[in-house]
C-alpha cells in the first residue's frame, strides 16, 4: 500500500472509531438511550435486551466512553490529515499501537466479566480496522 492509501485508511480507521462516541453518549439520557442500549445488546450476544444504561454510573460510564472513542476518532482523523506526510512511519506506528492496546485491554476485561464473546467480535473489528497498516507504506 502506498502512504496516500495508508492516508485514506486511517481516515476510515477515525471515522469508524469516532461514530461509536456519539452513539454510546446516546446512553447518559434514558429518553435516548436506545441506541447505546442495542449496540452493547449486540456486544453483550445474544441479542437479549437484558442491556440497559437505567443505573446513574452505567450512564456515567457511558459518557466516559462516548467521549474516549470521540476524541480518539478525532486524534486519528488529525494525525491521518495533519501529521501523516511529515511523519508517515511514526504515525502508522502510534494508531497501531493504539489499536493493538485497546484490543488486549478491552477482550481481556470482556473476558473478565463474562462476555468473551465481545473479545470475539473484537478480532473483527482490530482486522477492519487496522486494515493495511499492519505493514509499512510501500513508497516510504
Amino acid at each position: 500500500m502506498t502512504q496516500a492509501q495508508h492516508r485514506r485508511w486511517l481516515k476510515f480507521t477515525a471515522i469508524a472509531v469516532a461514530i461509536f462516541g456519539p452513539i454510546f453518549s446516546t446512553g447518559t439520557m434514558e429518553a435516548i438511550a436506545d441506541p447505546a442500549r442495542w449496540s452493547l445488546d449486540i456486544l453483550a450476544w445474544p441479542m437479549d435486551g437484558e442491556q440497559d444504561f437505567a443505573a446513574p454510573t452505567t450512564r456515567f460510564l457511558a459518557a466516559l466512553t462516548g467521549g474516549f472513542l470521540l476524541g480518539w476518532g478525532v486524534m486519528i482523523w488529525f494525525l491521518a490529515t495533519r501529521v501523516h506526510r511529515l511523519a508517515p512511519e511514526p504515525v502508522r506506528q502510534a494508531v497501531l499501537a493504539g489499536l493493538l492496546a485497546w484490543f488486549v485491554l478491552d477482550s481481556c476485561g470482556s473476558i473478565a466479566s463474562g462476555q468473551a464473546v465481545n473479545a470475539v467480535f473484537n478480532i473483527a473489528v482490530l482486522l477492519i480496522l487496522v486494515g493495511p497498516l499492519w505493514l509499512p507504506a510501500t513508497d516510504s
